[in-house]
């Protein structure tokens, strides 16, 4: 089920973004955080197969759209990890959540006083990392000369655009400088408790029955126990 939620606005304002729902108005009520730039796309098809075994398990689930990501009409040139993390609160109390299940670079925006899952959680920095990466490849397959540190001296002044993402300077700072800690209330899930190869390390954008299967599983008898 498809709907709309009124998010917050880097400017003060409000727009509707889409959310992605099952809701039953079941007692455990799961917000999923997605992960950002290039793996998103990379898990739009699991997260929605994780809802499916989330509903059938008992619980109601939902993936809101954030600023600048996914439907969302929004710049993502002007958007921050602050204002995302601002967003995925807002979004935490809209629904009434109970449980957040955040996935890879999703885990940086968990509130502090939600009881979360934190999927694979991965560095600001390691992201930021592999995205110059990419570009560097792409200008040598096209026979540019490019290097990271050229890139990154740009990207701090003026924003960049890196894997078909434009990052304004601010988000380039927070990648390079942030450290990510996971909230007290959180629960790590390590890829080896899920088992297979991660998404991420695929070269197609892919999906996973049984990790999809493992991760709904460990979140739904998290849930049943708190």
């Amino acid at each position: 089920m498809y709907s709309t939620w009124p998010c917050p606005l880097h400017d003060g304002g409000m727009a509707d973004e889409m959310v992605m729902g099952a809701d039953t108005r079941r007692k455990r009520r799961v917000l999923i955080v997605a992960p950002l730039l290039d793996e998103a796309n990379k898990f739009r098809h699991q997260l929605a197969e994780i809802m499916r075994r989330l509903d059938v398990l008992g619980l109601d689930s939902f993936l809101p759209d954030l600023p600048g990501c996914n439907e969302s009409l929004q710049a993502h040139e002007h958007q921050t990890i602050e204002h995302w993390r601002t967003c995925v609160q807002e979004a935490y109390f809209q629904i009434s959540a109970t449980d957040i299940l955040a996935v890879r670079s999703g885990c940086w925006l968990v509130p502090t006083d939600a009881r979360s899952w934190l999927y694979a959680p991965v560095k600001p920095a390691q992201v930021l990392r592999s995205l110059v990466r990419t570009r560097l490849l792409s200008a040598k397959e096209a026979g540019k000369q490019e290097t990271a540190e050229t890139l990154l001296e740009t990207a701090r002044h003026s924003g960049i655009e890196l894997a078909g993402w434009s990052l304004g300077p601010q988000l380039v700072a927070e990648l390079e400088n942030a450290q990510f800690s996971p909230p007290p209330g959180s629960q790590i899930i390590e890829h080896e408790m899920v088992g297979g190869k991660p998404l991420w390390l695929r070269a197609e954008n892919d999906w996973d029955p049984t990790q999809a299967d493992a991760i709904a599983t460990i979140v739904s008898r998290g849930a049943s126990d708190k």
